[in-house]
């Protein structure tokens, strides 16, 4: 298991090996973490389980289990337990002849996906000067403010919106938040919510990906990523 960065986030992944262990094959990774920090800390416990408070109800790797069955049965476990459970986690399979059931299988909120991550558009950047200003709608004053609170948007946060067509929500990240956690007042961190806007429901891992895009750092992880699938494929 090794740490890997691209794509927007953070990610993890698994290698396998052969019957005759003259080849290995990165099979799964886990990706959608909030930062590398939080990224190293899951792989650390995923490689150290017997050392981390949170598995100390996993058991030790049976005599006549293989490496990489009880990583998988580690990794199911983590993804149900704090502070993880939480998190807007994507299970990735790489290697379909690889797949396998995880038990106890992922949260909802967590998708299970297969293939290679696929290229990423940036968002449309915003032009700048006059004819920006003649292309405005009408309404550009009431998007410049939060839906929630009815306060600007300063330069430096970007407002999370509605991805749904039609759905004109804009709101800062605190007060979606808050929002969302209203059914939750215990927790910090949503899994998901009803948009004010059109009542469709959201998932939080989504809004802050779409909040992100376009931005320098994207579009240089952006870079990374296909740096990394290019040398995977030409290995």
């Amino acid at each position: 298991m090794h740490l890997r960065e691209g794509g927007g986030a953070s990610r993890t992944r698994l290698e396998a090996c052969h019957e005759d262990f003259t080849l290995r094959a990165m099979v799964l990774i886990v990706h959608g973490f909030p930062s590398a920090v939080a990224a190293l800390r899951f792989e650390w416990a995923w490689q150290h389980p017997q050392a981390s408070r949170r598995l100390a109800h996993v058991g030790p790797r049976l005599r006549s289990e293989a490496a990489f069955a009880f990583h998988l049965r580690v990794l199911a476990h983590m993804l149900r337990v704090p502070p993880w459970v939480r998190l807007p986690l994507t299970v990735r399979w790489l290697r379909a002849d690889f797949r396998c059931d995880l038990c106890p299988p992922p949260p909802p909120h967590m998708p299970l996906t297969f293939g290679p991550p696929p290229p990423r558009a940036a968002a449309p950047k915003r032009r700048a000067g006059p004819l920006a200003d003649l292309e405005s709608e009408p309404d550009q004053d009431a998007e410049a403010c939060c839906a929630l609170c009815a306060r600007s948007f300063q330069d430096e946060e970007g407002p999370l919106c509605c991805p749904h067509p039609g759905c004109r929500l804009r709101a800062h990240v605190i007060c979606l938040a808050e929002e969302f956690l209203e059914k939750e007042p215990g927790q910090l961190l949503p899994l998901e919510g009803q948009c004010p806007g059109c009542k469709n429901s959201l998932l939080w891992g989504d809004l802050i990906w779409l909040c992100q895009m376009g931005t320098e750092e994207e579009e240089e992880n952006l870079e990374l990523e296909e740096e990394h699938w290019t040398d995977m494929l030409e290995t």
